[in-house]
């Protein structure tokens, strides 16, 4: 799942980063009111963690802004004050829930399962938290892929390819965007990761059967997709 944390304090923010990341998930990071408000309005995401009180513009301020623009993103609002009309401010202002400073990182990761799963009614292909194609199923909650019932035994890296690749089925995906996506990297020339990580996908996804998905576009990139024989 992507996730977008909007955090400035440096060193929670990293310690978020490190342990979504480690549990799955694409995790992008503001530091503050104004960054995290332009890729919460901006972008796809399947959860918003959100600190209240921020440089530029506050917590609510983001929040209001998401939900004026109609985006209902779950979002798990973070605060170090514990104070009632705090809480109701913000749930009334559309948030989801609400999780008091300090807490337990255990804790924090039941909340998010909790809203990813309260928000797996979406159809939408970027929101969905059951993906297939074809013979392929993917359960990103519980990080299961399968193919024509077989399972498929992939790394976090392979999983998370395949996620996004299958989120965004018949677009040709550059070997910048999986990079930038996938590893949290720029992409340098000189780097072989893409290149080898696809094409150990593409032994446990496509060489065991006949019908192939994950195709390379020369010049351009990947697609995942259904073609005619």
């Amino acid at each position: 799942m992507r996730l977008l944390v909007v955090e400035d304090e440096v060193k929670l923010a990293q310690y978020l980063h490190k342990g979504l990341t480690e549990n799955g998930h694409i995790v992008d990071i503001a530091h503050d009111g104004v960054e995290g408000r332009h890729l919460a309005t901006g972008g796809e995401y399947d959860l918003v963690l959100l600190d209240v009180m921020l440089p530029g513009v506050d917590g609510f301020g983001v929040l209001a802004a998401m939900r004026q623009q109609g985006r209902k993103t779950p979002v798990l609002m973070l605060t170090a004050r514990d104070k009632v009309e705090d809480r109701v401010r913000g749930l009334e202002g559309g948030a989801d829930d609400y999780l008091v400073k300090p807490f337990a990182f255990s804790e924090l990761l039941a909340r998010v399962g909790a809203l990813l799963r309260r928000g797996a009614g979406s159809t939408t292909p970027q929101q969905a938290t059951e993906l297939r194609l074809g013979d392929l199923d993917l359960d990103l909650l519980a990080r299961r892929a399968s193919r024509a019932g077989q399972r498929l035994d992939l790394t976090a890296k392979e999983f998370n390819l395949l996620a996004l690749l299958l989120r965004r089925r018949g677009q040709i995906l550059s070997r910048t965007t999986l990079a930038e996506q996938v590893w949290d990297m720029n992409f340098d020339s000189d780097t072989n990761v893409v290149e080898v990580a696809v094409r150990r996908l593409r032994a446990k996804l496509d060489d065991p059967f006949p019908a192939k998905l994950l195709h390379t576009v020369r010049g351009m990139g990947y697609v995942l997709e259904e073609r005619s024989s």
